[in-house]
């Protein structure tokens, strides 16, 4: 291809990518499998505010409520879990005692469908609780949600923007996939080859994009901007750049190093768009150690929770590691948990449908 149509080429991808960029929001994840058998998935919080995040244990046997309304989905957890909140109302990134890992992204996309009779009906903020207390591995937990056991309700979250979202999961084994909800229907996305997901577009149109972008090759040209799509090729590209023979806390850095890549420097934010907006925190989760790493944009160091450290036992107090009031910790912060009342999750009003007509 001769250099004016490589550059025509380039031209078009990239108007396509701004057009469906410009409605995508924020946040990155990204996983890596190592040659020891070690996978380490890592994510980035972007908001247009700090959303006021805490670090919470829960243990096994806790009595779970969907606060969706009279239809809401009960259940009660089968595993213990340390997870990160969001406003005091949702958990949006976590690990369980299996090693299993949800992190969710924001998806201006995302349309759950309307509750159905005989359904019960899930808060968004528990989307990823409930997905936390009751799978150990990404294949039980999509045997589980394709059966749509709920439905999700999406309420507007406390800073007045849409609770609207998808979902990644991943397991010890390297399994991965990526649940959306779009026009009313349920997406699951399965497979060991997608270790990437960042925002709009949906993730199959994030698929097509990446395509293009490795027929380029990421040492002649990668997009830099703070987009989803644009995060989500670079992302792709140096994910697959780590070195396989990459262990101990260097198989950590690593992936810090790719996630670090595709965040958004403080200060830069536009109004009514949470996809340009700053990194607020980082998590970084070994699957096989069984850690959770937090890196805080506003702190100059990293701090860890072993969950070895941490009482599952059924009955065991729910503790949390204060971070709203600007806490910083360094190194293994499991000392610095506290005794905490488990937050509600956002309260979704639902709407009682009469039921089939026989």
């Amino acid at each position: 291809m001769s250099g004016v149509r490589l550059c025509r080429s380039i031209l078009g991808a990239l108007v396509a990518i701004a057009l469906v960029g410009g409605a995508a929001s924020a946040c990155t994840r990204c996983l890596h499998r190592f040659a020891d058998g070690r996978v380490i998935v890592g994510r980035s919080m972007d908001w247009m505010e700090d959303p006021s995040s805490e670090i919470w244990c829960f243990p096994r046997g806790m009595k779970r409520q969907g606060n969706a309304g009279p239809e809401s989905l009960t259940w009660t957890s089968k595993y213990g879990s340390v997870g990160v909140s969001f406003y005091g109302v949702a958990t949006v990134d976590g690990m369980n005692e299996k090693g299993l890992v949800a992190n969710i992204l924001y998806l201006a996309e995302s349309d759950y469908g309307k509750p159905v009779a005989g359904r019960p009906n899930l808060s968004i903020g528990g989307w990823a609780q409930y997905v936390l207390d009751s799978y150990a591995t990404v294949a039980e937990a999509v045997e589980g949600l394709r059966k749509e056991p709920f439905t999700v309700l999406a309420p507007i979250l406390p800073n007045g923007e849409a609770g609207v979202g998808h979902l990644a999961i991943s397991d010890p084994s390297g399994d991965s996939a990526i649940i959306e909800y779009v026009a009313g229907k349920l997406s699951i996305h399965h497979s060991r080859d997608y270790t990437v997901m960042t925002n709009s577009p949906p993730f199959d149109q994030q698929l097509a994009l990446n395509a293009y972008w490795r027929g380029i090759g990421g040492d002649v040209m990668l997009p830099g901007t703070v987009r989803a799509s644009d995060r989500f090729v670079r992302a792709s590209y140096y994910v697959g750049a780590i070195p396989d023979d990459s262990t101990g806390p260097r198989a950590i850095a690593a992936v810090f190093s790719v996630i670090r890549n595709a965040s958004a420097p403080l200060g830069i934010s536009t109004p009514g768009k949470p996809n340009l907006a700053s990194t607020i925190w980082r998590t970084v989760h070994d699957q096989q150690k069984r850690v959770l790493y937090f890196d805080s944009a506003t702190s100059p160091t990293v701090f860890w929770i072993p969950l070895e450290k941490i009482d599952f036992t059924a009955g065991a107090a729910v503790k949390r590691l204060p971070l709203k009031s600007g806490e910083t910790y360094h190194g293994d912060a499991s000392e610095g948990l506290i005794s905490g009342e488990a937050f509600k999750f956002l309260e979704a009003k639902s709407v009682i449908l009469p039921p089939p007509a026989p």
